[in-house]
């Protein structure tokens, strides 16, 4: 019974930490392309450009999410109507 609570406490706690950002830190190139609604030659360009950084592990490309929200916020821009 103790071991129930205490993993239940553990859970709740790594639940509260998560404060809502995304569960995977590593994307692949079609979750990309969905989260930024973008085709598949955008990504390409962006990858070639240098704006979005990319790790490539055999032949599957991986996006970290933290440094894909870094750009987005990098490149935001506030326009006033």
């Amino acid at each position: 019974m103790e071991f129930k609570v205490e993993l239940l406490e553990d859970i709740k706690a790594l639940l509260q930490n998560h404060n809502g950002t995304m569960a995977k830190k590593w994307l692949k190139s079609n979750e990309v392309r969905e989260l930024l609604g973008i085709s598949p030659g955008t990504l390409q360009n962006l990858r070639i450009n240098g704006t979005l950084p990319y790790t490539k592990i055999g032949g599957v490309l991986y996006y970290d999410q933290r440094e894909i929200m870094e750009v987005l916020e990098r490149n935001k821009v506030n326009k006033t109507f």
